[in-house]
């Protein structure tokens, strides 16, 4: 028995498939009333709960050889999020404690490439780099981070056997929920007018991710992190490939780093207003100008860790979002 927190979300639902398809018999661990959209027709065992009741996850836990924790929260608006906090940190203690307490064999953490300290451009982002829960520029951050540790510390002083895994961005098909790369890609599709800046990240298929997880789960050495990366590109390049793959014609305002930077500051007002996630904010901002040179080598020699390129991760999302609009269905978000 394996079961999957925060199996409805993008990566979560991926993770259950590829499960599936080895032959595991998974336990889904979803809020109460939960839209499980992800997961129908998967034919996967559904319990109710959450990461702040421990008797919920002592209950989903029983039985279960594997334990792939990645419910959490993300959030790239400033200032203080005790949500952010409670979800992120105290649940995943409280799931540390609900699998030593029902014999788990191992746990596999999903931390976060934002997890560790942002480090200048130069020098190569690797499993050298510490996490840095003392970061300023997110609770997000500093969340995953101080996660991450608890985690390392269960497994040095309490015989935890655990894994983390740091993703960075995570990009593809089965994006139920309209993930804010999954939203740039639609708002393409649907020929919207749509915003760039000048900078670049990591993106990495979910496929890939979810596979690296398996491969953590199996290779992975206790108390060791994992960074799972893909492939760094321009904005306005993934921009322009999505247009290519699509075969659209859309205006895309390349928008002055500065200008944007200054509209970032009425961002956090006009998202409660609006009650939607702004493109641009001061956190995302920083991360696509801070250095994202990331390297996976440890996962590829240790666990054999390989990603696809972003252009077959592009086009295989472009045409699950097309097949998702021929079959009138329409993104979540």
């Amino acid at each position: 028995m394996i079961v999957v927190t925060g199996a409805t979300g993008h990566l979560g639902n991926v993770l259950v498939r590829q499960l599936q398809e080895e032959g595991k018999t998974v336990r889904a661990l979803v809020l109460p009333s939960e839209d499980c959209t992800a997961l129908n027709d998967l034919g996967v065992e559904i319990v109710e709960g959450n990461v702040l009741h421990p008797p919920d996850l002592e209950r989903a836990f029983q039985g279960a050889e594997v334990v792939f924790h990645l419910a959490g929260m993300i959030s790239i608006l400033p200032g203080r999020d005790e949500r952010v906090w409670q979800v992120n940190v105290e649940g995943t203690r409280n799931v540390i404690r609900a699998v030593q307490r029902t014999g788990v064999r191992r746990m596999v953490y999903t931390s976060s490439i934002h997890a560790l300290e942002r480090i200048p451009e130069g020098i190569i982002i690797n499993e050298q780099i510490p996490f840095d829960p003392q970061t300023e520029i997110s609770d997000y951050d500093r969340s995953k981070a101080t996660a991450s540790l608890a985690v390392l510390q269960a497994v040095r002083e309490e015989g935890l056997d655990a894994v983390i895994v740091c993703p960075t961005g995570i990009i593809g098909p089965y994006d139920f929920r309209l993930s804010e790369m999954g939203r740039l890609i639609v708002d393409i599709l649907h020929r919207k007018l749509n915003f760039s800046v000048d900078g670049a990240f990591d993106f990495v298929d979910v496929r890939d991710v979810a596979r690296g997880h398996l491969l953590a789960a199996e290779y992975g050495r206790a108390g060791e992190f994992y960074i799972l990366s893909g492939e760094q590109i321009k904005i306005f390049q993934l921009v322009n490939l999505v247009k290519e793959l699509a075969g659209v014609r859309t205006w895309i305002v390349n928008v002055p780093f500065k200008l944007a930077a200054f509209s970032a500051k009425f961002t956090p007002l006009l998202a409660r207003i609006s009650r939607r996630q702004p493109r641009f904010t001061q956190y995302s901002l920083q991360t696509v100008r801070d250095n994202s040179v990331i390297s996976s080598e440890k996962a590829g020699r240790e666990l054999g860790y390989q990603p696809r390129s972003l252009s077959e991760s592009l086009a295989d999302t472009v045409r699950w979002w097309m097949q998702q609009f021929r079959q009138g269905k329409q993104p979540a978000g």
